[in-house]
C-alpha cells in the first residue's frame, strides 16, 4: 500500500484547497444571512450558485465518479483527500462541487444500473447540477436498518407500476430543485427469497400521489443547505414501466452497491470535520484564558487536542486502506474494512467535536461557531447508511465464521 498523493491527487488538492480558503469559508456567512431573506428557507441562496459556478469553472466539479465519461475518473484513494477537505465545510462545500449526498449516490445508480433513456433525463442534469435528487428508502413503521423490512408497495398494473408507502428522512426532498426519487419497495413481497423481493424505480416529485409532507429536524436542525430531511407520502403514485432501475428483484443488491461508496465518503467527509474541529480548539486555546493561563497552557486542553490528533491519522488511514482496497479488490472485497470505517469514524468524531465544543464554552452550542451543527451531522452518521450495531452485527459474524 502506498497512500502517497500522485501528481494528480495534488494538483487537485491545492486548487480545492485555494478554492475553500478564497470562496467557501468566507461564503458561510453568507450563505446564513440570503437564506434568511429567501421568500422560502429552502431555496438555494445566490451565494451557493456562485460557488457551484466558479467551482465548474475551475475544474472541481464531480470529482467523487470513477468513470471519467461521467466525471473526473478519479479512483477512491485519489477522491479521498479531495472529500476530506469539502468535510471542513460539510454543508457548503460539496454542494459547491456537485459532491453532495444524496445526489452523488443516486448519480452513480443511475450510472452503473440506468438505462440510455434514465441516464439523459435524469444523471445528464444531475451532472450538470441543474436539479437534485433524493433516495426514498428508510420508514417510520419499520425498523428500516434491515432493509428487508420495507413495506412500501411497487405493484404492475400493465404498463406502469403503482407506488404506495410512507417514507421519511428523505434526504434532499425539501429543495425545490429536486426533480426525482429513487424508490425503493416491494415488488415481490411474498417471494421465497427476501433479499429479491426488492426493486427500485424513479418517481418524479411532481407524480400525482407524491406529497412532500414535512421536514423532519435533526437535532432541532432543519438542514437546509442540504435540502432538508423529509416525511414523504407516495399514494398510488403512477409511473411507466420503463422507470424501473435495473430489474425486478434487483432493489437489495443495488442499495449496496450504492451504499458502499456513499459509507465511505462520509467517512472521508467526517475527517475533514474533525480538521475543522481540530483547528477551532487549538484558535480558541491560544487566545483564550483562563485560572491565570491561557487554556493552551492547560493539561487537560493540551490532552484533547493530542489525541484528537492521533484519532484522526488513525482513521485517516484505515479511511485510506479501505479506498485503496475499493480500488484494487473492490466494494465486497473491502466489506470488513468498510463495515470497520463506518463504525470507528463518527464515533471518533463526536468524541472529538464534543471535546470542542467543551473547549468553546457556550460559544461552541452557540451558532457562532459551526461545531454544534457538525456535531449533529456526525451524530447522525451514526445512524445513517446503516447503525453502528448493524455494522458490528456483520463484521463480528465474518470473524466468528473463522472459528466455527
Amino acid at each position: 500500500m502506498d497512500f502517497a498523493f500522485d501528481a494528480r491527487t495534488e494538483e487537485l488538492r491545492d486548487r480545492l484547497l485555494a478554492f475553500m480558503d478564497e470562496y467557501v469559508y468566507p461564503a458561510e456567512a453568507v450563505a446564513e444571512e440570503q437564506r434568511a431573506r429567501l421568500a422560502s428557507p429552502w431555496d438555494t441562496p445566490a451565494v451557493v450558485e456562485e460557488l457551484k459556478a466558479e467551482a465548474r469553472r475551475q475544474g472541481l466539479w464531480n470529482l467523487f465518479l470513477p468513470d471519467a465519461g461521467y466525471g473526473a475518473g478519479l479512483t477512491n484513494l485519489q477522491y479521498a483527500p479531495l472529500a476530506e477537505i469539502t468535510g471542513r465545510s460539510p454543508h457548503l462545500a460539496p454542494t459547491a462541487t456537485n459532491c453532495a449526498a444524496p445526489d452523488t449516490g443516486n448519480m452513480e445508480v443511475l450510472a452503473q444500473f440506468g438505462t440510455e433513456e434514465q441516464r439523459k433525463q435524469w444523471l445528464e442534469p444531475l451532472l450538470a447540477g441543474e436539479i437534485r435528487s433524493a433516495f426514498a428508502m428508510t420508514e417510520p413503521e419499520v425498523a428500516s436498518s434491515d432493509a428487508t423490512n420495507i413495506t412500501t408497495h411497487i405493484e404492475r398494473d400493465g404498463d406502469e407500476y403503482v407506488v404506495t408507502g410512507r417514507k421519511w428522512y428523505i434526504s434532499g426532498a425539501m429543495n425545490p430543485d429536486c426533480a426525482i426519487f429513487i424508490v425503493m419497495g416491494k415488488t415481490d413481497p411474498d417471494g421465497a427469497d427476501i433479499r429479491r423481493q426488492q426493486s427500485m424505480v424513479l418517481v418524479p416529485r411532481d407524480t400525482p400521489g407524491v406529497t412532500v409532507k414535512r421536514a423532519m429536524r435533526v437535532f432541532g436542525y432543519e438542514d437546509h443547505s442540504h435540502g432538508g430531511h423529509a416525511e414523504v407520502v407516495f399514494d398510488h403514485a403512477r409511473v411507466p414501466v420503463s422507470n424501473l432501475v435495473g430489474e425486478e428483484g434487483g432493489g437489495f443488491a443495488i442499495a449496496q452497491a450504492r451504499l458502499g461508496p456513499g459509507r465511505i465518503h462520509h467517512c472521508m467527509r467526517l475527517i475533514g470535520m474533525a480538521e475543522r474541529a481540530i483547528e477551532l480548539m487549538c484558535r480558541r486555546a491560544v487566545t483564550r484564558t483562563a485560572f491565570g493561563k491561557a487554556l493552551a497552557q492547560q493539561g487537560v486542553v493540551q490532552n484533547w487536542i493530542a489525541d484528537a490528533r492521533v484519532t484522526v491519522e488513525q482513521l485517516r488511514l484505515l479511511v485510506l486502506k479501505t479506498a485503496w482496497l475499493m480500488d484494487t479488490v473492490g466494494n465486497k472485497g473491502a466489506h470488513t474494512e468498510i463495515q470497520a470505517i463506518k463504525i470507528a469514524t463518527p464515533r471518533a468524531v463526536v468524541g472529538i467535536l464534543d471535546r470542542a465544543i467543551q473547549l468553546h464554552g457556550a460559544g461552541g452550542v452557540s451558532q457562532d461557531f459551526p461545531l454544534a451543527e457538525l456535531y449533529a451531522s456526525a451524530r447522525t452518521l451514526m445512524l445513517a447508511d446503516g447503525p453502528d450495531e448493524v455494522h458490528q452485527r456483520s463484521l463480528a459474524r465474518r470473524e466468528l465464521k473463522k472459528y466455527l
